[in-house]
């Protein structure tokens, strides 16, 4: 099996070429469980498949790296978008791309006849509860600034979808957070009945913050931009940031905006080939 190694803002996945390489459905999640271990695999925070689509120019097939399949990666959607240009599976520079059966389109931006940066339109964040999903009262439209308790200390998160589970929690001390503690018990909390990525985030000004991600399935991972566009969100939820927010991340930045007038967020970053192999 053929495989590429890509990572944006250092949220780094395997790239499998659906088009070129058939690989059982039922084989996948052990598949990915060993090529992601950084011991005795390849390394990664998961895997990607790559595949024709009928719905859109490309699919996205995703797995963490416990096996289990996600939804959405707004880094992972920006490699596929390199991938597909720099492998000449396209020549356009705006595409789609499909995943668990969501649309984006993507725009795609060269350096040296090839992608460096990619901005992705993630749609429309979803602030149901039940749609998220999160646990609370009944009727409640939205989970902003919520207590929740984890192992016995009270935080407040605010809960937001972009395809998949967020769980934003601001801080003043992201840094010294000890977050492979903290994060497993977000993780797996009653609250969340499919998991749920937890955003720990600082607001340093009006146009930027800092965030670290605890995603579920994987761990501390060096960036998430489906999290980073969950905490653009929260954070203006919450009244503490303008509409466009840098995210500093502990791989990199990535720039988040949030059209209220639209309701579209728009997800721009770099995506970069690491090395190319064979498992």
């Amino acid at each position: 099996m053929k495989f590429t190694k890509m990572h944006g803002c250092g949220n780094d996945y395997i790239y499998i070429n659906g088009f070129t390489e058939k690989i059982a459905q039922e084989e996948k999640p052990e598949l990915v469980r060993r090529i992601s271990d950084r011991h005795f695999g390849i390394g990664g925070d998961g895997a990607i498949f790559i595949h024709p689509s009928t719905e859109a120019d490309f699919e996205m097939e995703m797995y963490n790296a416990d096996g289990s399949r996600a939804e959405m990666c707004g880094n992972g959607i920006r490699c596929v978008a390199k991938y597909v240009y720099d492998k000449g599976l396209t020549d356009k520079t705006d595409i789609s791309v499909i995943s668990c059966g969501e649309i984006k389109y993507l725009q795609l931006f060269l350096k040296e006849g090839k992608v460096d940066t990619v901005r992705v339109n993630m749609g429309a964040p979803e602030l149901r509860p039940d749609l998220i999903p999160v646990a609370c009262a009944a009727g409640k439209e939205r989970v902003i600034d919520e207590p929740i308790c984890v192992q016995g200390e009270e935080y407040k998160m605010t809960c937001v979808s972009m395809g998949n589970p967020h769980a934003v929690v601001f801080m003043e001390n992201v840094a010294d957070l000890e977050i492979e503690k903290i994060g497993p018990y977000f993780e797996r909390h009653e609250r969340f009945p499919k998991r749920i990525n937890t955003e720990f985030v600082k607001v340093l000004d009006r146009q930027n913050v800092q965030m670290r991600v605890w995603e579920r399935g994987t761990g501390e991972t060096l960036a998430c931009g489906t999290g980073c566009c969950a905490t653009v969100v929260a954070c203006i939820l919450n009244g503490l940031t303008d509409e466009a927010v840098t995210v500093k991340l502990l791989g990199g930045e990535i720039g988040v905006t949030w059209d209220r007038e639209s309701n579209i967020v728009y997800m721009t970053g770099p995506a970069v080939t690491v090395f190319e192999g064979e498992w």
